[in-house]
């Protein structure tokens, strides 16, 4: 009896790039011995909707999108408590996670990589009763990826969130809040701040470090303060651009685990995604809860 898999891909992430390809993703996945049952994502929560309600009848489940279909197959399938592992064949406009995993920007060769690889355990992050893959964000421009345009993204790529950010610039807003975490607190007043377990973020790597290990059960948690000149502005871009921790202007550190409290509800993003509203939240890392098939 052959074994069955589950395609879930969003027609139009990448500039509907999928659309060449897809008969021969699709012939990759049969020759290798696979009954294919093939999704095209309807709109928001489709993905994880349909991961829920699948998983547990099939023995690989396949994405194919931004990192947003892929945060929703995971939310899926952890609600559904079904193991099957999961394959990513990356079509968004920056690809965070797959660029951390060296997945093939070639779908096809994406493809073939799924069927020839091995299985590979990451860490995932619980967020308060939501699920992220790689970045739980709050601040300055986190809101860009989910209100720049689907046709924006895809006309200009990643330029699409420069552009969007810059409108707004000038216009910079600071939250204050506390932040516990490995027996210590942090409190100030924060324009950005970032938990991650990427070595990519909105398509920049190594802004968390170079140390960064997908399995280690650790956050690279990063917390930007207010520059209050120039020089202090400078000293923040050098350290985030060079990967090198030498100011007070960033607090950043390790966790498996931090609550954050902060004097009002702020806005947060999940895997690029509006996460909701939240005044306090409580992020834990599911050390190599989720297997992924790649071959690197």
């Amino acid at each position: 009896m052959k074994q069955k898999l589950l395609f879930i891909f969003n027609p139009r992430s990448g500039k509907g790039q999928i659309r060449g390809k897809l008969l021969d993703i699709i012939d990759v996945f049969v020759k290798g011995g696979y009954e294919v049952i093939v999704h095209p994502t309807q709109g928001p929560m489709d993905a994880c909707n349909m991961v829920q309600e699948m998983a547990s009848e099939v023995d690989l489940i396949v994405c194919s999108g931004g990192d947003g279909t892929l945060d929703e197959v995971v939310t899926g399938l952890r609600k559904s408590h079904a193991a099957t592992p999961i394959g990513y064949i990356p079509a968004g406009s920056t690809n965070d996670f797959a660029n951390s995993l060296e997945i093939p920007r070639d779908m096809v060769e994406a493809a073939r990589g799924i069927l020839e690889g091995k299985l590979y355990s990451f860490d995932i992050g619980d967020f308060n009763h939501d699920t992220f893959v790689y970045v739980a964000a709050f601040g300055l421009f986190t809101d860009v990826s989910y209100q720049t345009s689907q046709n924006l993204k895809n006309i200009l790529g990643h330029l699409a969130y420069v552009m969007e950010g810059a409108k707004r610039i000038f216009d910079v807003r600071t939250y204050h809040m506390k932040v516990e975490a490995n027996d210590n607190t942090y409190e100030g007043d924060y324009l950005y701040g970032m938990i991650t377990n990427t070595n990519s973020v909105g398509g920049f790597k190594n802004l968390t470090g170079t140390d960064v290990e997908l399995n280690d059960g650790l956050f690279e948690v990063t917390l930007i303060k207010q520059p209050r000149n120039a020089r202090e502005l400078n000293e923040i871009i050098a350290s985030l651009l060079n990967a090198i921790d030498n100011t007070d202007m960033i607090d950043a550190f390790k966790t498996d685990r931090l609550r954050i409290e902060a004097d009002e509800e702020i806005a947060w993003t999940l895997d690029g995604e509006f996460g909701g509203n939240h005044r306090e939240v409580v992020i834990k890392n599911k050390k190599q809860a989720m297997d992924i098939l790649i071959n690197s």
